[in-house]
């Protein structure tokens, strides 16, 4: 049998990463009380039993300390049931902003929030550092979550312990909150400035043969691919999950829509490791 806890922070996609699992033809059962989760294995491990995949899902507010759900795990280990951990995380920013835009009550009661969010992180600590899977949903679209999941538990395909995403942005909207690289190609000259490119974007082939004319570009963009082909094993071995690599210009139009495209090209299919591509400020208007 596969069994599959699926837990996480409130807000990070548990719920959506169920459905995805009901979908691939997962048994699902979702915030069971800690006393029921030793009947409910009882019952599904029975001989005659028809069920062969199942996805518990597990939150705080199944258990306000959590210590229960993960005294119950452990008991679980050590009878020889074997299940594996699915962590559901983001990033307390992004935490925040889908509370704020959906208007809902954190579960777990703060000094709001924010503060809400750290205790919650406190209470799920033990179950992150045994998770199996940790899923960063940050900065995924629900297709690249779907993808994650089907490879890791459909395909049985190996798990990208790091999610890279590339992402173009505009120096005069703030470079974005959660960057942990940022790199800047303002140093290029600017097709904003050339009427016949000024309303296309790096998207356009002929803002793309524009920017990429210039010897820098491709000078940059290969130290670039060099830097991360050295960096991204590293942070693979030091347990980091998530790696957020930014490229700007002023508007985040023409000159870092071309590099970011141009880099998750040679990114793409090199390692183990998740790849996804966004164009924060592409489409505003001013």
């Amino acid at each position: 049998m596969k069994f599959v806890v699926v837990t996480g922070m409130s807000g990070a996609g548990k719920r959506t990463a169920m459905k995805m699992l009901e979908d691939a033809g997962f048994y699902c059962v979702d915030n069971l009380p800690a006393a029921l989760i030793s009947t409910f294995v009882e019952l599904i491990t029975l001989p005659n039993s028809e069920i062969t995949k199942v996805a518990l899902g597990l939150d705080v507010r199944s258990d306000k300390s959590f210590e229960e759900i993960n005294k119950t795990l452990g008991s679980m280990k050590e009878s020889g049931i074997a299940y594996e951990i699915l962590f559901m995380d983001a990033s307390d920013s992004i935490l925040v902003k889908r509370y704020k835009e959906t208007r809902r009550v954190h579960p777990i009661e703060g000094n709001g929030t924010e503060d809400s969010i750290r205790k919650e992180r406190k209470i799920l600590s033990k179950i992150r550092k045994k998770a199996d899977y940790v899923i960063d949903t940050s900065s995924l679209l629900t297709r690249n979550l779907k993808e994650e999941l089907d490879r890791i538990f459909v395909k049985n395909e190996a798990y990208n312990s790091l999610m890279v995403q590339v992402m173009s942005f505009g120096f005069k909207y703030g470079i974005p909150l959660d960057a942990d690289l940022v790199f800047d190609v303002r140093f290029l000259p600017n097709p904003f400035y050339l009427d016949e490119l000024k309303q296309l974007t790096g998207n356009d082939a002929m803002v793309r043969d524009y920017v990429m004319g210039f010897d820098e570009a491709e000078e940059f963009l290969i130290k670039l691919s060099d830097m991360l082909s050295f960096l991204i094993p590293n942070y693979i071995k030091e347990g980091k999950y998530r790696l957020v690599v930014c490229i700007g210009c002023t508007g985040g139009k023409h000159r870092s829509v071309t590099l970011a495209n141009a880099l998750y090209e040679r990114l793409k299919d090199k390692g183990d490791y998740g790849l996804t591509l966004m164009h924060r400020d592409v489409d505003r208007s001013s």
